[in-house]
Parts: C-alpha cells; sequence; structure tokens
C-alpha cells in the first residue's frame, strides 16, 4: 500500500510560522498571527507612562517654577485638570474620532466607548502592539497637548474657563487634526494614506501637538489681552530649580514621545531616540550661548529652554531622519525659537506668558518644515512606500500645505472657541483677584507658607522691580 504523503501542509505551516517570526523582528504586518509582541508592546506601554510623566510632574514643574509663587498650584491644576479631563473625553469618543475609519476629516464612532478595544492589535497601526496599549499611548499625547497651551495664559485665566477651553478645542482642533495627520485614511497622512490628498508627514507631533497647541496658545492668549501689570513691571520666574526638574523629566519623557512612536522597540526607535537625544543637546548649547555672546551670561533658563525647543523641532523629524540631520534640527531649533521669545515677542508685544508660541507655535512649525528636507529613507525605509518620488525632491512643498492647514484649523478654531466663550462666561478673574494670585481665588490653597517657617514673600520683593528685564519660556 503507497503511503500519501502528508508533509506538505506542515511545511506550508512552518514557513508561515518563520514568517511572522521575521515579522516580528522587523516590526511589520505578520500574515496569520493576530497576537500582540511582548517586546513592542513592553515599548509601547513604556513610552505611554513617559509621555505621561512629561505632563504629570514634568510640564507642571517646568511651568510652575516660571510663574509667580502665588500662581504656582494653578498650573499645576491646570495640567492635573487636563489629565483627568482628556482621559474621559478620549475614553468617551475621542478615540474613537482620531483612530477609526470615517472620512477623511474626521473618524467615525466605531470605537465610542472603546468598543471593541482590547489585546488584539489594530493593524491599521501597530501590528504587534495590543490596540489597548495602542490607545493608551495615543491618550497621553492627547493629554499634553491642551496642557501645553496652559503656558501661554498662566497666571490670568480662570481654572473652570480653562477646562471649558479644553473640552471644546479637543473636539474643534485637536481630533480631526490628529485623524487628518495621523488616522489610517486621513487626510495628511502621506506615510500610510495612498490616498491622501496632501502627502506631509508627521513622526511624533510637530503639527498634531505642538503646532495645534502653540498657535492656539497664542490666539488665545491675544483674545485674554495681557496679565496685569504686564509691560510696567518685572515678572520673574519664582523658582528656576523647579523649572530645572522639569526639564529634566520632560527631556527623559519625550524619549517615550519620539521614539515610542515607532510603535516598536525596532531600528526606527532607536534612530529616533538618537535624533531625540542629538537635537535636545545641541539645541540646549545653542540657546545659552547666543545669550553668552548677547547678554554675557549663559542662563540656566536658557539651557532649559533650548533644550526643549530642540525637542520640539525634533518631533516630526524624528523617526526619519539621520544624526547629522538631527545636528542641523539642533541647531536651527536653538537659535530660531530664541529670536521668536527675544525679538518677536516684545516686538509685537503679546502676553505669552511662558512662551508656548514661540517655542512650540515656532518651534513646531519649524520642525515640520525641516522635515520635508531632511526625512531620508536611509533612517526610514517606510518613506518609500508611498512617498518615494518626493522625498528629497518636493516632500517640503507637502509640508508647508500641512503647515497652512493646521494654522488654520488651530486658528480659527480657537479665536471661535475663545470669542464664543468670553461671551458665555468669565474667561479671566476680577483685577484685584489677579493680583492677588490665582491658586487662591481658583483653589483657596497656597504653594508655600513662609510664615511657618520664617521666609519673607520673595515675590514681594521682586515686584518692585520696575527696570530688570523679563525672560520666559
Amino acid at each position: 500500500m503507497e503511503l500519501q504523503p502528508h508533509s506538505a501542509a506542515p511545511v506550508r505551516d512552518l514557513d508561515v510560522r518563520v514568517s511572522d517570526l521575521e515579522a516580528y523582528m522587523t516590526n511589520t504586518a505578520p500574515h496569520e498571527i493576530a497576537v500582540s509582541g511582548p517586546g513592542h508592546n513592553a515599548w509601547v506601554m513604556t513610552s505611554a507612562a513617559l509621555v505621561l510623566f512629561m505632563t504629570l510632574p514634568g510640564l507642571a514643574l517646568f511651568y510652575g517654577g516660571l510663574v509667580r509663587r502665588k500662581n504656582v498650584l494653578s498650573v499645576m491644576a491646570q495640567c492635573l485638570g487636563c489629565a483627568g479631563l482628556v482621559t474621559l473625553l478620549w475614553w468617551l469618543v475621542g478615540y474613537s474620532l482620531v483612530f477609526s475609519h470615517g472620512s477623511a476629516l474626521l473618524g467615525g464612532l466605531s470605537r465610542a466607548f472603546l468598543r471593541g478595544v482590547g489585546p488584539i492589535p489594530n493593524g491599521d497601526y501597530a501590528p504587534w502592539v495590543s490596540e489597548s496599549a495602542f490607545a493608551t499611548y495615543q491618550l497621553m499625547f492627547a493629554i499634553i497637548t491642551p496642557a501645553l497651551i496652559v503656558g501661554a495664559i498662566a497666571e490670568r485665566m480662570r481654572y473652570a474657563a480653562v477646562m471649558a477651553f479644553v473640552t471644546l478645542w479637543l473636539f474643534v482642533v485637536y481630533f480631526p487634526l490628529a485623524h487628518m495627520v495621523w488616522g489610517a485614511d486621513g487626510w495628511m497622512n502621506g506615510l500610510a494614506n495612498p490616498d491622501a490628498k496632501i502627502r506631509a508627514i508627521d513622526f511624533a507631533g510637530g503639527t498634531v501637538v505642538h503646532m495645534s497647541s502653540g498657535w492656539s496658545a497664542l490666539i488665545l492668549c491675544l483674545v485674554l489681552g495681557p496679565r496685569s501689570g504686564y509691560g510696567h513691571r518685572a515678572f520673574y520666574p519664582h523658582s528656576l530649580v523647579l523649572t530645572m526638574v522639569g526639564t529634566g523629566m520632560l527631556w527623559v519623557g519625550w524619549y517615550g514621545f519620539n521614539a515610542g512612536s515607532a510603535l516598536g522597540a525596532d531600528g526606527i526607535a532607536a534612530n529616533a531616540f538618537l535624533a531625540t537625544t542629538l537635537a535636545a543637546a545641541v539645541a540646549s548649547i545653542v540657546w545659552p550661548s547666543i545669550e553668552w555672546v548677547t547678554r554675557g551670561k549663559p542662563t540656566i533658563l536658557g539651557f532649559c529652554s533650548g533644550a526643549v525647543a530642540g525637542l520640539v523641532v525634533v518631533t516630526p523629524a524624528a523617526g526619519f531622519v539621520s544624526p547629522n540631520g538631527a545636528v542641523i534640527i539642533g541647531l536651527l531649533a536653538g537659535s530660531i525659537p530664541y529670536l521668536a521669545t527675544i525679538k518677536l515677542k516684545p516686538l509685537l508685544g503679546y502676553d505669552d506668558a511662558l512662551d508656548t508660541f514661540g517655542v512650540h507655535g515656532v518651534g513646531g512649525t519649524l520642525g515640520a518644515l525641516v522635515t520635508g528636507f531632511v526625512a531620508t529613507p536611509e533612517a526610514n525605509p517606510n518613506l518609500l512606500t508611498h512617498l518615494s518620488a518626493l522625498v528629497g525632491r518636493t516632500l517640503w512643498l507637502e509640508q508647508l500645505k500641512a503647515i497652512g492647514i493646521t494654522c488654520a484649523i488651530a486658528c480659527l478654531g480657537s479665536a471661535l472657541l475663545a470669542v464664543l466663550l468670553k461671551q458665555a462666561m468669565q474667561l479671566r478673574p476680577d483685577p484685584d483677584i489677579e493680583e492677588e494670585g490665582l491658586d487662591q481665588s481658583d483653589h483657596g490653597e497656597a504653594g508655600y507658607h513662609s510664615d511657618e517657617t520664617g521666609g519673607v514673600l520673595l515675590e514681594t520683593a521682586l515686584d518692585t522691580s520696575l527696570t530688570a528685564p523679563e525672560r520666559r519660556i
């Protein structure tokens, strides 16, 4: 009796298994298996924690040190408030509006209440990462983006008004813009959507995070008007120690922000890790060096400003740029945002209290544009999938289009919301309450109790100075 061979099926099965193993190693889509990969999953979950660490406590300390002591708790409360509020909205419908299929401008409702979001990966975005981990990671971006706006309107916008603005702003600006840039069927997702009308790239949020928050911050601070006494007395940071600690936390957390955006522990993540380090380091030297030359001394605030500017500008390019490109970005990041904060703001007279626009608005715009020039397939072969005809040639034109659309959405949306809210509620406290400080008026607390330690309120002395130059970030 002749035996029929049964080896064909096991061989094919083995081929598929080996193919899926290779896909896991290269962080590409598997053929059959539909489970998360432990290494990639672990990196994305770690990155999610790092990005949250950027807001809490990184940004809270960074901003907290830059304001006057009577407002330190108010900016910290606004950062905390963003974390809680955005998380609820993300669960409710935010994740679905950004990452589910819908139109080119906004996602649908198939993932509302995180319906269907569980351990199985969403193949549209991260084939080896549980969708629950992916959704949590993207949530952290949604948290920090409106929290950045707090810096521009610090010390003069009521907590209730901030939360109302953030709620509406997410639906009008952030959710649509994030879908357009990162959604699988997004209008400006040139990297992953072959039908994208604007074939731009944004690795980790130059347009979605920094441009949207920075330009919105400018509009909101213009609608609110300057702080009481602005231009007539110096407003000093009350604790550069807190700001320095916050800067270090932001730098560390930014590795999750940029390298985590590879959505896997692969070579692209490693490249983004290195690019982030180089750009931040170079910019942290350039900014205080300019101060040294022009003002005689490099300042701690200059080091902090430069580092954050470098991190901002490299964000959209981190996973697309070579080490040399990252150094170029660092040089630009340490100089152009410097000019925006030191020269442009006094020239135009707007009160961007902690320089959210100067660093994030200008820096994010700069980064989005420069990415079009320095992106290279040597750093990220995915650029050849849909953009081979543009990379190294006319990609910067697509970036310009994305910049224009982002500015329009952020500015028009924020202006509309600010004007409507100004009619509906009191945005800023009464002048005497503003002088007292938002810590007491909004929260009934104080960050410091000098009477218990025999200390003297430093702010009383600082506010008497009318001649010392103001310098914020």
